[in-house]
């Protein structure tokens, strides 16, 4: 199966791959524990799979490897070892996987668990079957690698596990002649790494191997090497500066074996090599001046030693080139001076007879060299200077060393100082390292104390201290007295902070490697003092490494020690400290950090104490040097807490029983620090916790409620990181808690919340947003009864609910009401009927949220909704429509669903108060719509308050002036009506129907409120339409279109036949006109008339039996003064006369007289519209009427009118006789339109008796001539041609009448006088006026006139003076239908004229 599947995999598509793969991985485990035959062969051909093209083949193949074998099988690790060279990383990373197991977290596993690698041996037996070439002897560098530089990497670190597993679990093994021979196996295997194609990492990789080697098996390696020189002296040269050193490091283990004068030949070859005249790579010098000094170093340790003359000719190299060469090269010299100096004193050097310190020569040169800016050559020169001194007893060199080494103190690399530190450490004595230890190991002290990562010293003990010479007591005493002035005398306590960082470094440094020396025994409260002063240092490092040295000073102090650090830790971590030692500022002391309170008034840095008295000095406050440095103590104080913190993380774990008195102390301040803004004291805080406590869990709910309260204490201090940490560690701790647990502290926790909400400084208030979410849950929960007991949720909505509705939501702060908000609505859903002794308070709150917590730029965008061109309607729609989705109305809607009859009796009184009282348009809609769905969902439990309520809603929906507002109450209003009783419902009714008489509000009002009763309450309603539907019908008049509008849709809605409804309740309707044209309101009256036009439009003479009461009421108003709109009523009579005429002209003929008298005299008033309307009146009631005395009534009038109309055209009299008077009597009046008169004229020529017309001839004539002079318009024209058509209609029926011979001659004459003297004029108008509608209405009236003349054949036709004009306007008219007409006027002209000439 395992063969097909991987088969598959090299053959199948891409497409499959994938599938098969989770196959093929799958299946390997079914193979664990499968016979060893089978698992033999699965090793052949996973190994074969390996080698193949697809990298899903390849990938399957390693996986298998890792997860059949264990760890100690060779052939699944060889497996591993090559897919660690693979070209897909997914494959070198399970290969890697295989040979160095990790943890989940990325961690070695072999931190965790002991891991069981393969023996040595047998991992190299494997390796080399298969492949054998690595057996053979690889003397120089030109052969071919036998893997892929990676490949060997692994190889290589996976060897190395094996060696040091293998001698950790039996070092007695070392003996052993197989152990041996594994060991040269592998030598040649790191030699045959080493080829000429090797990469520079493996060159690296395998001579570092080789050193570890040597390191646990000095003899094996010194020998084998020993024979090896020559290949050892070529890698001196690689380009690699690792493979140099560990090729330098070799040749120094070998010639410890070599012969004494083979190694004087060596040392004398490298010296020949640098002084040679070529001048050599860098690489060749580098390399063998490391070598010169590990080779004269294990040479000097040896007896006997290089000969004297030797031994000076290299110390003088190696002077010569700290002198001459460049700072690298000169550092490396110095170093092998160094290794020489770790085995012997130094000799002076002999210079022209006479003897000279090394350090004293090299003085000048190494001053200038740690001066530079080669920081590793400045490390390996002052390290190497600790070299030199553990062997001096010259006091000068002595002083020159630390001469060298204290002038670093102000370095700001890190690592020169911990260099420094440990120069100082060897010039102090007694480092636990032996000479060997450093010469021909990789051996690190600061990596072996695990500096600053973990554990100090602990690895150091596993060294012997280096021999120091009883007789050199007096040289100890003088070098420490030194360091120790040095240290606590200018360095530790010094005004600028790198010389305070320095002395930390160095103090640590000599604490740490020489800490069980009796001197620093002696000294440790001196020391403790000083790493408790530097706690609170600013720099990081400083306060890191002050931490650190004390837990050292913890480790290596005795019992009453250990007490009293501990107890100043405790007291530092509390804030109970003993004030720290005082230290006197200089002008460049540094009290702040750059940066840290931003820059002075000039822009420049604040930071010394000389720049922060300048800037109070600057202010004109000089007492603010003084807030200035407590801001600096404050800092102090808080990175002092740190740094104990760090220290304390380590003595907690050594301390035990010391700290349980001070637990009750400690723990609420360790819960709040462990949430502390600074990164540092979160995880140096989290360190002493885990160091404390063994159950976190089971502490903290020990003592919540002194955490807790400490935490609320906290959450109020001055300073914003302690508020800012308590309300992280309380939002931490509350969670999940019970009531019994927090109940006492809910209370006292929300307005801590709150507080931190509205905190100036923004990471508080992030950190109240979070204990306000942990909070709502943790309320939430507790007041649901469907999670918590209902005695404790009922006792939690008592805390809380209270609280938020009269603290929370009222408050200033957005965020904290919108979070209140929040809450309540949680609590409203989880409360259920829990809540219902809160209804009120909680219904009145959230109602008048619904405006406070609006954004403001809505009420903005109102105010300014005009300008902006936006509907104030649609406006306040969307802003009731956002606050209906809102979680206040979502909390109402909550509790309407818990009403009872129980709650109405506290409910409705606080609604009757927030009717009057509420502002804000979603409050006010809010109030109305929540009565509304209240009452509908209570039903008729709201009867005992429909009156109480129906007082105070009625008056609102009047005096409301938004729109939106009006309809919610007018809802409200209607609901009610359906529960109230029938006197109340009837007066409520009468009450709405009575506004329609009001201002424009209470119209709208009136309007909005039976629009509501007509939704929401038909069947009430219904029954009172005799009184609403008049008021609605009358209304749909009004002037303004938005209340007629309203008034429109409600007629529409209740009437389905307007005739029928209107006959239904005419009575009703009469009345309310009757009513309204009597009041003073000019506004109703107007009403009123065009009602009246509307029942004569649709009734007719329907409306006979109500004419008269109409008519009376309307022809009482007319005298009188003039008021806006009152053109209305004389519309209105025309209109009732024109209905009504038979039965007026029926029941009484004073009737009409007294009607025209009243039109009559409102057409001589001086207000231009009432006298347009009073003609327009005047001319529908005589067509009305059709009386023909009507005519000699209104004519004089008319003719006066036209006369004064004619003046106020032309300026000047144009009529005679009775026109002179005219001009008297009226040139003072209003200009009315000369077409107005003339239509009434033509009215009474309509009506008139041909006698009347021939007694007003001559006047009509005037009229007539003066209408179509050119003085006039042309609708004036067209007015004076349909008069005339109406008087040759008049005259052409009398004369098709028999019966009226006698009035021939009068008709003769008149006609005579329209052919000659008004025709001409009506050419004239054809011919002068260029509008085509004047070109009909004058052929036609051309026409009409022929017609007559020609139809009365005793008139003879004398000389017509128009007939060629009008023969030129027929032939140049472009009207069709004028020209159709003038084309029969020249026929009927010519017609007349042949019938003359017979």
């Amino acid at each position: 199966m395992a063969v097909r599947l991987f088969d598959a995999l090299k053959v199948e598509t891409q497409y499959f791959r994938l599938s098969i793969q989770e196959a093929t991985n799958s299946l390997a485990t079914a193979y664990k524990g499968a016979p060893s035959t089978v698992l033999k062969d699965l090793e052949t051909l996973l190994l074969k799979y390996t080698q193949e093209e697809q990298s899903e083949v390849r990938f399957c193949a390693i996986r298998w490897a890792t997860s059949l074998f264990e760890l100690q099988h060779c052939p699944s690790r060889y497996i591993c070892m090559l897919g660690a060279a693979d070209i897909k990383l997914d494959i070198r990373e399970i290969a890697l996987e295989g040979l160095f197991p990790v943890d989940d977290d990325g961690s070695s596993m072999s931190k965790i668990k002991e891991l069981h690698y393969p023996k040595l041996g047998d991992m190299l037996d494997y390796i080399l079957s298969q492949q054998p070439n690595l057996s053979e002897s690889a003397e120089t560098r030109d052969q071919k690698l036998q893997f892929p530089s990676r490949t060997y990497l692994v190889i290589i670190e996976f060897l190395l596990k094996c060696f040091e597993s293998e001698l950790e679990h039996n070092t007695s093994i070392k003996g052993s002649s197989q152990f041996q021979w594994s060991v040269e196996a592998m030598c040649l295997l790191l030699e045959h790494a080493m080829a000429y194609e090797g990469s520079v990492e493996l060159y690296a990789k395998a001579s570092n191997a080789l050193i570890a080697i040597g390191s646990r098996i000095p003899e094996l390696v010194a020998s084998r090497y020993a024979k090896k020189v020559p290949w050892l002296k070529q890698l001196l040269s690689h380009i690699d500066l690792d493979t140099r050193e560990a090729a330098a490091r070799l040749l120094g283990i070998a010639s410890s074996v070599l012969p004494i004068d083979a190694s004087c030949a060596l040392i004398s070859e490298i010296i020949a090599s640098v002084r040679g005249i070529n001048k050599l790579r860098f690489e060749v010098q580098h390399g063998a001046l490391c070598a010169l000094g590990y080779v004269t170093a294990n040479c000097m340790s040896r007896k006997p030693a290089i000969p004297e003359e030797l031994f000076q000719i290299t110390l003088k190299l190696l002077v010569d080139v700290v002198n001459s060469e460049t700072a690298t090269l000169a550092s490396v010299a110095v170093q092998a001076l160094g290794h020489i100096g770790l085995v012997v004193a130094l000799p002076s050097l002999i210079v022209e007879s006479s003897s000279v310190d090394i350090l004293v020569v090299l003085q000048e040169r190494l001053t200038k060299l740690i001066k530079g800016d080669d920081s590793k050559a400045i490390q390996k020169i002052i390290i190497s200077i600790g070299y030199i001194c553990i062997n001096e007893t010259s006091s000068a060199c002595l002083n020159i060393a630390l001469e060298l080494i204290f002038s670093l103190s102000r370095s700001k690399v890190e690592d020169i100082l911990f260099a420094a530190g440990e120069a100082l450490s060897f010039l102090w004595g007694g480092v636990p390292v032996t000479a060997d230890l450093i010469l021909k190991t990789n051996y690190s002290l600061s990596m072996a104390s695990k500096f600053l990562m973990g554990d100090p010293s602990l690895s150091l003990s596993t060294h012997s201290p280096i021999e120091m010479n009883e007789a050199n007591k007096d040289r100890d005493a003088m070098v420490r007295e030194a360091i120790t002035k040095k240290l606590f005398d200018e360095l530790l306590y010094s005004t600028r902070k790198e010389d305070r960082c320095a002395g930390t470094v160095w103090l640590l440094s000599i604490t740490m490697y020489c800490g069980h020396q009796p001197a620093i025994q002696k000294m440790l409260p001196e020391i403790q003092e000083a790493f408790s002063h530097l706690l609170g240092e600013q720099n990081e490092l400083t306060q890191e490494l002050a931490s650190q040295g004390m837990s050292v000073v913890y480790e290596i102090g005795d019992a009453s020690m250990k007490g009293n650090l501990v107890n100043a830790l405790v007291n530092t971590l509390t804030g109970s400290g003993k004030k720290k030692r005082a230290i006197k500022l200089a002008e460049d002391s540094e009290v702040f950090q750059e940066g840290v309170i931003g820059e002075g008034l000039s822009g420049g840095k604040l930071s010394t104490y000389k720049e922060l008295c300048n800037v109070a000095n600057e202010m004109g406050q000089p007492d603010l040097i003084y807030k200035f440095m407590d801001l600096a103590n404050y800092q102090t104080s808080l990175n002092s807490k740190r740094g104990a913190a760090f220290g304390f993380s380590k003595i907690a774990k050594q301390a035990g029983d010391a700290l349980k008195p001070h637990l009750r102390s400690l723990i609420p301040r360790l819960v709040r620090y462990q949430y502390d803004p600074d990164k540092n004291v979160q995880d140096a805080m989290s360190h002493i916790w885990k160091s404390l406590v063994e159950d976190s869990k089971k502490t903290i709910d020990e003592h919540l409620d002194l955490i807790i309260d400490d935490l609320l204490i906290q959450c109020g201090s001055r300073l914003w990181r302690t508020r800012e940490a308590s309300c992280l560690a309380l939002a931490d701790i509350i969670q999940g808690r019970k009531f019994d647990q927090v109940g006492k502290h809910l209370r006292k926790l929300w307005p801590a919340a709150f507080r931190a909400m509205d905190d100036i400084k923004e990471t508080v208030r992030n950190s109240g947003d979070k204990l306000c979410r942990t909070l709502t849950s943790l309320t939430v929960r507790l007041s649901d009864v469907t999670l918590t007991d209902v005695s404790d949720a009922s006792q939690a909505m008592d805390l809380v609910l209270p609280f938020l509705l009269t603290e929370g939501i009222l408050s200033k702060v957005d965020s904290i009401r919108k979070a209140s908000i929040e809450v309540v609505m949680k609590l409203a859903k989880g409360a259920g009927i829990a809540i219902r002794s809160h209804l009120s308070d909680l219904v009145c709150c959230m109602l008048e949220s619904l405006s406070s917590l609006e954004d403001q730029g809505l009420n903005y965008v109102e105010l300014h909704a005009a300008n902006a061109g936006i509907q104030t309607e649609k406006l306040e729609s969307l802003r009731i429509s956002i606050a209906k989705g809102s979680p206040m109305w979502e909390t109402l809607d909550l509790c309407i669903k818990v009403v009872d009859a129980g709650s109405l009796d506290q409910l409705v009184p606080r609604l009757g108060q927030l009717v009057r009282s509420g502002v804000g348009l979603n409050t006010r809609v809010g109030v109305a719509s929540f009565i509304t769905l209240l009452v509908q969902e209570v039903g008729v439990e709201i009867k005992p308050y429909t009156s109480k309520l129906l007082r105070l809603l009625f008056p609102v929906v009047k005096d409301e002036k938004s729109a939106a507002s009006k309809r919610a109450f007018a809802d409200a209003c209607a609901v009610l009506l359906k529960h109230t009783v029938a006197s109340q419902a009837e007066k409520l009714i009468d009450d709405t129907a009575a506004l329609h008489a009001g201002d424009r509000n209470a119209q709208v009002a009136c309007a909005v409120l039976l629009k509501s009763y007509s939704s929401k309450a038909s069947d009430i309603l219904d029954g009172y339409l005799a009184a609403i539907l008049p008021v609605i019908f009358i209304s749909r008049f009004d002037d303004d279109k938005y209340v007629s509008g309203l008034f429109e849709e409600l007629w529409e809605e209740h009437t389905s036949s307007e005739r029928v409804a209107l006959q239904l309740y005419l009575a009703e309707i009469v009345s309310l006109i009757c009513e309204s044209i009597a009041t003073s309101s000019w506004a109703s009256k107007k009403k009123a008339a065009q009602a009246i036009n509307k029942l004569s439009e649709v009734l007719g003479e329907s409306l006979a039996s109500y004419y008269n009461v109409l008519l009376q009421s309307l022809m009482k108003e007319i005298p009188g003064r003039l008021w806006e709109g009152k053109e209305a009523l004389l519309y209105s009579i025309a209109a009732l006369c024109v209905s009504c005429h038979k039965a007026i002209s029926t029941d009484d003929s004073h009737t009409l007289n007294e009607v025209l008298r009243v039109v009559s005299s409102a057409c001589t008033k001086k207000a231009k519209k009432y006298r347009e309307a009073a003609l327009s009146c005047l001319e529908q009631v005589v067509k009305a009427f059709g009386n023909e005395e009507f005519f000699n009534e209104a004519f004089l009038m008319l003719y006066d009118m036209c006369n004064a109309s004619a003046l106020g055209a032309s300026g000047k009299a144009t009529l005679a006789g009775s026109g002179a008077k005219a001009e008297e009597d009226h040139i003072e009046q209003v200009h009315v339109p000369h077409e107005k008169i003339l239509d009434c004229m033509t009215a009474c020529i309509n009506v008139a008796k041909v006698k009347d017309i021939h007694e007003q001839q001559k006047n009509l004539m005037q009229v007539l001539t003066t209408a179509l002079s050119p003085g006039f318009p042309w609708t004036v024209k067209i007015s004076a041609f349909s008069l005339i058509k109406e008087l040759g209609s008049s005259v052409h029926k009398v004369v098709a009448d028999p019966q009226q011979s006698n009035d021939h001659a009068n008709i003769i004459l008149l006609v005579q006088e329209l052919f000659h003297s008004v025709a001409p004029l009506v050419v004239e108008c054809i011919s002068t006026v260029k509008v085509g509608q004047v070109h009909v209405a004058a052929s036609e009236c051309l026409l009409g006139i022929m017609k007559l003349y020609r139809d009365l054949r005793s008139i003879n036709c004398t000389n017509v003076q128009f007939q060629g004009t009008l023969l030129h306007l027929y032939e140049v008219e472009k009207n069709g239908e004028a020209k159709s007409l003038l084309k029969k006027c020249v026929d009927t002209l010519e017609n007349i004229t042949r019938m003359s000439e017979r």
